[in-house]
Parts: structure tokens; C-alpha cells; sequence
């Protein structure tokens, strides 16, 4: 094994560490990395203590453009880009520092994340794929997730005119009553 392919083979190990730290599924890790299946599997039980999930990952871009997901979405999204454009970062890590920060800043406003790593990267993927657009706010400016080729005249993003019942969950009105 020669010096070069030795110090890709280490990123890739540390890549696929750093984003089963951070809950990617073995899907995620098979796409972003050239490690082998086996070798992801155990890489997974070794850092996580456990087999990876089963199951297929998110496929409707639907989840993208509701309320509460969109916000936080869109916050990831910007963040995102701004990494891999201004910043010049690779995308993979633009995509990790960007999921890194969302969640920092999620934990400064003691928020609960909406977006899991899994939800973040289907949707770096669906903008790649051309299934979503960012759209702009006409009250606020602000750069929104949308469904990619929606009419963009007159948007309105959910943080300018949230819906009716926008926080007023079950966990929220209990908090209130006591």
C-alpha cells in the first residue's frame, strides 16, 4: 500500500467516524465514503456499540416544505452553502461543519433539532438532484427551502406568517398550564 493510498484509506475511516458520531445511517456512509459495507458495519458497532438501524432512509421532499422542518432546513441549507461557496470547503465537509454549527446553534437557543444528520444529508442530495430550490421570502429576504420550479412570486416563508397553530404542541401547552 503506497504513502497516498494509505492517508485516504485513514480519511475515509475518520470520515465514516465523524458521521456515525453524528447518527448517519449505513445508507449515508456507503455513499460518502469508499469503505466497504463490512467495514462500515464494523466501524458502526465499534463507535456506536451496536449493529446500524435497518430500514429505508426519508424519501419525500414533502417533509422539506412544512413548517417547523423547513425552518430549520433552510437555517442548515444557508449554512451549508455558505461553507462550500465562500468558504471553498468540499462538500463533504462543508456538509459536516455545516451539520456540526446547526446543531451548535440549536444547543445555544436550547432547541430541539428538527433535522438529523440523515434528514440534512437527503436533502443536500435532493437540492443535488434538482427536487428542491431555495426561494425568497417577499416580506423578509430570507432564503427559504421550496419545491424546486414552484412559482417563487409573492413566497412567504413560515417565520413571516406561521401557521395557525405554529408551537402550540402538546409538550408546549403542558409547559404553559403548570
Amino acid at each position: 500500500m503506497t504513502q497516498k493510498s494509505l492517508v485516504d484509506e485513514m480519511h475515509q475511516v475518520q470520515l465514516a467516524i465523524e458521521l456515525i458520531e453524528l447518527g448517519a445511517r449505513l445508507q449515508v456512509l456507503e455513499t460518502e465514503t469508499e469503505l466497504s459495507r463490512t467495514r462500515l458495519i464494523k466501524l458502526y458497532k465499534e463507535v456506536r456499540g451496536m449493529s446500524p438501524p435497518k430500514g429505508m432512509l426519508p424519501f419525500s421532499a414533502d417533509w422539506f416544505v412544512t413548517w417547523l422542518p423547513n425552518i430549520h432546513s433552510s437555517l442548515f441549507y444557508n449554512i451549508f452553502l455558505g461553507l462550500k461557496d465562500q468558504a471553498e470547503c468540499e462538500r463533504i465537509d462543508a456538509f459536516v461543519k455545516a451539520y456540526r454549527l446547526y446543531s451548535e446553534q440549536l444547543e445555544m437557543e436550547t432547541a430541539e433539532p428538527v433535522l438529523g444528520l440523515t434528514r440534512a444529508w437527503t436533502l443536500v442530495r435532493f437540492f443535488e438532484s434538482d427536487l428542491l430550490q431555495l426561494t425568497a421570502c417577499s416580506r423578509c429576504g430570507g432564503s427559504f427551502v421550496a419545491h424546486a420550479h414552484s412559482p417563487v412570486h409573492d413566497y412567504v416563508c413560515g417565520i413571516c406568517q406561521p401557521p395557525s397553530r405554529a408551537g402550540k404542541t402538546r409538550k408546549s401547552i403542558k409547559a404553559c398550564q403548570q
